[in-house]
């Protein structure tokens, strides 16, 4: 699998719990918050979810 940096550039504040828990599941919280995974396609689908809180970047 390939690894990716997933980082947060948007605040979770005033999104659904559901967005709220996929961003704590992904290792973020705080923005500008990093985290280096391997992209699974379970990870691949949390990022989908919170694609407009996220970027990812491959490495």
């Amino acid at each position: 699998m390939a690894k990716v940096i997933i980082s947060q550039v948007r605040s979770a504040i005033g999104r659904p719990e559901r967005q709220k828990r996929t961003i704590q599941a992904l290792g973020l919280g705080k923005i500008n918050k990093s985290v280096e995974v391997e992209y699974t396609p379970q990870i691949q689908g949390m990022v989908n979810k919170v694609s407009h809180l996220v970027s990812v970047t491959e490495l």
